[in-house]
């Protein structure tokens, strides 16, 4: 049986030394740290109530050294968004992608995405608060790479309508319309989910998933998926 030797790298490609390669693990190990911080606090707080020293010290950072890492309070607030987005987006496409019929898959959406702001709440909060494509509100500090995800995201959900109606487990209609309303609707959900928006919502009774796939059902399902006997 022949050994398969491990490949080396061509000559000519520089091999980053070991130093280099712990200091850009570090690097990287301390910018996530300050987008954590930084997304705590936004989320907390707001955008224009939060200090860059609030932010370092929760990180255990001096102010000198965010500077290091972003160029201002701006940037480090869209940076956050530029994280998740880049996090969000592969994870959605997956989801939606998978087999099966339609107005399943819709529900396996719906399980994504309201437990995605649930795994990262104060990303969460900060995302319903500040940058709500649909809305268009006055804060547009994150607009710009928000709403490249947001109309990607609509697609990505149109496509599922319109391979839902293809094999007629969901409803007619202008599949660009029916994604906009899904996405309304679970956001609408997400801004009085507790486990999202914690104390700032007072709600005795919040609606358990349960009922959200249940509204979902009634909106937009027509068929039950068939089964293969």
């Amino acid at each position: 049986m022949k050994v398969q030797q491990a490949k080396r790298p061509p000559a000519d490609v520089a091999v980053p030394s070991r130093r280099e390669q712990r200091r850009v693990q570090h690097q990287d190990l301390s910018r996530s740290q300050l987008l954590d911080a930084a997304e705590e606090v936004f989320g907390r707080k707001g955008f224009h109530a939060t200090s860059l020293k609030e932010i370092a010290e929760l990180a255990e950072f001096s102010v000198g050294s965010v500077y290091s890492f972003f160029e201002n309070k701006d940037d480090l607030f869209r940076q956050i968004f530029a994280r998740r987005g880049t996090e969000f987006m592969p994870e959605m496409a997956a989801v939606v992608g998978a087999p099966g019929p339609a107005s399943e898959v819709l529900h396996s959406l719906v399980d994504f995405e309201v437990g995605y702001f649930r795994r990262l709440p104060n990303f969460g909060r900060l995302y319903l608060r500040f940058s709500s494509a649909a809305l268009q509100t006055g804060e547009r500090l994150a607009d710009e790479l928000v709403l490249d995800n947001y109309a990607a995201s609509m697609r990505l959900q149109a496509e599922l309508f319109a391979r839902g109606q293809a094999d007629g487990t969901l409803c007619a209609g202008d599949p660009v319309v029916l994604a906009r309303l899904l996405s309304g609707l679970v956001s609408a959900y997400q801004a009085v989910d507790p486990e999202v928006m914690g104390d700032d919502v007072e709600i005795t009774e919040p609606m358990p998933v349960e009922e959200l796939h249940r509204l979902v059902t009634r909106t937009f399902v027509v068929a039950a998926p068939k089964r293969r006997a």
